[in-house]
């Protein structure tokens, strides 16, 4: 009896799946996840089926029915296209982005004879061994940690998949695992390999969506790092994918960070566990830039031309911001103008009143800590920053960008944004200019991202070396939380305001942007699932969860008019 395949077509800006009769010489070879070739409108298309029907399943009579043109490839198992239904809904998407994440990029016309290892009777870390029992949870570790016990115990459950941020990490964890005697797959470009059958399949974010046999963990490693989340649209998380497949195949899934999120942290609730190294962080050392004279001006405090001047240290400086930071502070008492709603640095769009971009409190124009009504807006020039680092220190500077090619052999000194924590390999000292940019910005994930820059200088300077953090707020919840070495009051007072605010992950929340943004907003305001507030070409639509916010989103029609939609965004 014909069975009919439903095909999602490789065409952007087409979602809606269309209904193909399998050819009887095809029936072998047509399944879920198979890349195939079909016509839709009098041209051959790629695809992927996305389930196998009988004739009296399909909304389409038969008779109308055109024959799939062939089979192209093996694709994607049926766990993982149940996986990308999900996830389309999830991120308000179309679900082609995610099938392109989860095919090979080659013909793979049959896979291979499975490559597993002797099993070994290596019990690995028993703090990590007994989350894995109970499902899964959060591993904290130190920020140069190599997460070679995480990988080794987790491998004695059986093949385990690992998602790194980038792929230089996948690249030294995957020579790890082969120097313990793992078969391994590098993803994408050993995609064959990983879905016939290997001990270890690793890679950046896509990974997580790579079709792996006999799976038995999910490794998440570094999950507080923004590379893990998609920037274009769908803006999916791979930490977010990964529980959510873990969960379905019903294996343990592990999230590894020296600085664990707060998703992180309210998905594992107790199920918690720390490595050995997880204390080996550099020295932190705080410098409050209110007590410099040149506070306004300068990012040279005299502590830091102290620093500069011992030739025998190589120091990184990192300023993350590109052209000019701005804040206010009281002229009188030099404190930073925060919200007192949710702490983050305030605007002054008039003479009367301060406003939070970030949860959109106002209040009048008063320091709250003295009371002085004179506010200064701090403008630091950043274009002869490496002129003036290298007049303090003495000896030579050299600025690194996204461009640079070379590292000068000369220079001890380096400055430059985040890039620059990417190109150096190792530093005495690591410091931060000025951490406000990141700690008080306006966005709701600001102390999280700070940790996660701030986790990178730590990996740079972990082995002796030391953490430098000029700021204006030093007794941020974050920075003592880190001289102590303990986060705890962070967590909490974070944790608080999320509630507070119905945030991720005690919320759900979406960014829709572009000339249909008003429109799509109108639609979703009539919803009793969602609430929406509109500036601009910009909304806001927050849900008190995922399934809501999505349920939402997909009830509504899409304008014809350009239109983004970011579900979670990284930088709201």
């Amino acid at each position: 009896m014909s069975k009919v395949a439903r095909v999602v077509v490789d065409v952007t800006g087409v979602d809606k799946p269309f209904d193909y009769l399998i050819p009887d010489n095809l029936a072998d070879a047509v399944a879920v996840g198979a890349r195939v070739r079909v016509s839709l409108h009098r041209r051959e298309v790629p695809g992927w089926v996305s389930a196998v029907l009988d004739t009296h399943e399909s909304d389409v009579d038969v008779s109308r029915l055109l024959p799939i043109v062939k089979v192209t490839s093996i694709g994607p198992t049926p766990e993982v296209v149940s996986l990308i239904e999900w996830a389309a809904v999830r991120w308000a998407s179309r679900r082609r982005p995610f099938f392109v994440s989860a095919s090979p990029d080659r013909r793979v016309p049959r896979l291979l004879a499975p490559r597993y290892s002797p099993r070994t009777s290596a019990t690995g870390d028993q703090n990590i061994l007994g989350v894995l029992r109970v499902g899964g949870g959060v591993v904290q570790c130190g920020p140069a940690s190599s997460h070679v016990a995480v990988l080794a115990t987790a491998l004695t459950l059986g093949p385990t998949l690992v998602v790194v941020p980038t792929i230089v990490q996948a690249g030294r964890l995957a020579a790890e695992a082969r120097r313990m005697g793992f078969t391994t797959a590098m993803y994408p470009d050993d995609w064959s390999a990983a879905a016939s059958g290997v001990d270890v399949v690793i890679g950046a974010r896509s990974t997580v969506w790579a079709s792996v046999p006999k799976l038995s963990s999910i490794v998440v490693i570094d999950e507080h790092d923004d590379t893990l989340q998609e920037e274009r649209s769908p803006t999916w998380h791979a930490r977010d994918v990964a529980v959510e497949r873990a969960r379905r195949a019903g294996v343990p899934c592990l999230l590894v960070s020296p600085v664990p999120t707060i998703s992180a942290r309210q998905w594992a609730g107790d199920r918690y566990a720390v490595t050995d190294d997880v204390g080996q962080w550099p020295s932190v050392r705080v410098i409050d830039r209110n007590s410099d004279d040149r506070w306004a001006s300068s990012l040279v405090t005299s502590p830091l031309i102290e620093l500069l001047r011992d030739e025998r240290k190589r120091v990184v400086c990192v300023l993350n911001v590109k052209g000019r930071a701005r804040a206010l502070a009281c002229d009188s008492c030099r404190s930073i103008a925060r919200c007192e709603s949710c702490g983050a640095a305030v605007t002054q769009p008039d003479e009367q009143q301060l406003v939070c971009p970030r949860c959109a409190t106002s209040r009048p124009v008063m320091c709250s800590s003295c009371g002085s009504q004179k506010m200064r807006s701090i403008r630091i020039g950043i274009s002869r920053l490496r002129d003036e680092l290298e007049s303090a220190a003495g000896r030579r500077v050299q600025e690194i960008k996204p461009t640079t090619t070379s590292i000068d052999s000369q220079a001890s000194v380096f400055v430059g944004t985040e890039a620059v924590l990417h190109r150096i390999d190792r530093a005495d000292v690591v410091v931060f200019l000025d951490i406000d940019t990141e700690l008080l910005a306006p966005r709701f994930r600001a102390s999280e991202q700070a940790l996660d820059v701030l986790a990178h200088g730590a990996r740079l300077a972990a082995n002796g070396g030391e953490l430098v953090i000029q700021t204006a707020v030093p007794q941020h919840e974050v920075l003592t939380g880190l001289v102590a070495g303990d986060l705890t009051a962070h967590v909490a007072a974070e944790t608080q305001r999320r509630q507070r605010l119905t945030l991720p992950p005690f919320g759900a929340l979406a960014e829709i942007s572009g000339k249909g943004a008003a429109g799509l907003a109108e639609q979703l305001s009539q919803s009793l699932l969602v609430q929406v507030a509109m500036s601009d070409e910009r909304a806001l639509v927050r849900a008190q969860s995922w399934e809501a916010l999505g349920e939402a989103l997909a009830s509504v029609e899409r304008p014809k008019e350009r239109v983004r939609i970011a579900v979670d965004p990284a930088r709201a």
